[in-house]
């Protein structure tokens, strides 16, 4: 059985919720309160007024009934009605039965002449402007009353409901304007964090209250450190990278002026494999180096890299339909990067590559499928990681990898707020990496 859950229907934004949290409780006080008036106001005070004007019509009743014949009655009515204010017609016609669905008061008027008069026939209280007319059965005739609608009802009750009405949304406008202040800074915070997981470092200083600042200072800590740590592991790889090919190059050289034998010929191939481990070293040095963001065709780099590869010799193909030219802030070397290391594995671990370009309505999808063995799904996330080879599960006549190219297209991806998906692919059989980009 599902559980009733009421998160799902509050709002996700923060500054939802507090208008929530602000406008509950005024819209609460208002229907209280505005219970509260109508009950007294509308009901009681009505009520009362009601059966106060109730003794002076009881009283026009005595006097019918106590009068000798009609025409004493309506000489004595009519004396004492203008005394009383009250219009008075002796005999009367009946009185038809009118009153609006909106009005509260009216109700309340029409039931405590009915609990007062047994006798009481009907109440018209729309015929007549704020006038009451009501009919009542006596034993010489229907005595027809009319009085002022002021004398058992409160004139201009709505004032208060409209003073409540008005205070409430000028209080709620100053409350707006209050919280959307205090909203601002956190608002810079989530932007400035937003902007920092896709790459950028926007400028951003710490503000409004004393609990935003303490998270604004913690947040330029940390990207600070991080900063740092990228820095430094850049420099440490790319330093040792660099320094290695200085003795790689002399034993190069020496091995190159060494007798043509198979020995050699193997030390040679040795040394040239080094060599490409250390590329592969700077490349991912590479990955973390803060190129500058730039605006670039990412469908145009695609096609050219892919041209490149067939140049080359390798069997690589662009799939479906290609999208036309997009506009992105991307690191292009980065990018250009990371889609040359998804395609060299897939050539390299299998025989034909295809790759597929897909504009999203928030995002640039990048596919490139291959026809080789592919990784296990529990070694996926494995494979992402730097220097970790699964060659056991590859392709072993492609030669032992440094374990670099997937763990640098990771880098790239989520330097610019996206991803790297590793699935199955459905046209070739082999491993599909999938290079996500926001837009």
């Amino acid at each position: 059985m599902a559980r009733f859950s009421i998160k799902r229907y509050l709002p996700r934004s923060l500054y939802g919720r507090a208008a929530l949290i602000l406008l509950v409780p005024i819209v609460t006080i208002q229907l209280v309160v505005s219970f509260a008036f109508i009950q007294r106001l509308y009901e009681d005070v009505t009520a009362q007024m009601t059966q106060n004007i109730s003794v002076e019509l009881q009283l026009l009743l005595d006097i019918v009934e106590s009068a000798g014949n009609v025409e004493e009655a309506a000489t004595k009515l009519v004396q004492t009605a203008n005394a009383l204010d009250i219009d008075v017609t002796f005999p009367g016609a009946d009185v038809q039965e009118r009153r609006r669905f909106t009005d509260l008061s009216g109700r309340a008027i029409r039931e405590t002449l009915d609990q007062q008069f047994e006798t009481l026939r009907a109440v018209d209280l729309v015929s007549l402007d704020k006038t009451v007319q009501a009919s009542l059965e006596t034993s010489k005739g229907v005595l027809e009353v009319a009085f002022s609608r002021r004398r058992v009802a409160v004139s201009n009750p709505h004032q208060l409901l409209v003073l409540m009405l008005f205070t409430a949304v000028l209080m709620t406008v100053i409350s707006y304007l209050f919280l959307r202040n205090q909203l601002r800074p956190i608002r810079r915070l989530a932007r400035a964090a937003e902007a920092f997981g896709k790459g950028r470092n926007e400028p951003y200083y710490p503000g409004g209250a004393l609990e935003v600042r303490s998270a604004g200072a913690a947040f330029l800590n940390m990207r600070a450190r991080i900063e740092r740590q990228i820095e430094q592991r850049t420099l440490m790889l790319s330093g040792v990278s660099h320094d290695l090919r200085t003795p790689l190059t002399r034993l190069k050289l020496g091995l190159s002026m060494q007798p043509d034998t198979e020995e050699i010929k193997d030390l040679i191939g040795d040394v040239d494999e080094m060599e490409r481990l250390i590329e592969a070293f700077l490349d991912f040095a590479k990955a973390d180096a803060q190129e500058e963001l730039e605006r670039a065709d990412p469908i145009a780099l695609v096609k050219d890299l892919v041209a490149n590869a067939q140049r080359s010799g390798k069997s690589v193909e662009l799939a479906g339909e290609i999208p036309d030219a997009v506009d992105m802030k991307l690191r292009p070397l980065s990018v250009r990067r990371a889609v040359e290391n998804l395609i060299n594995n897939a050539v390299r671990y299998g025989t034909v590559a295809q790759v597929e370009i897909a504009v999203l309505e928030t995002a640039l999808r990048i596919s490139v499928e291959d026809n080789g063995p592919g990784i296990p799904e529990a070694r996926r996330e494995q494979a992402v990681k730097a220097f970790s080879r699964l060659d056991a599960s590859r392709n072993q006549n492609a030669g032992s990898g440094v374990g670099l190219g997937l763990a640098i297209a990771a880098d790239v991806a989520r330097s610019h707020g996206g991803t790297l998906r590793l699935g199955d692919s459905d046209h070739l059989g082999g491993l599909k990496a999938e290079l996500v980009l926001p837009r």
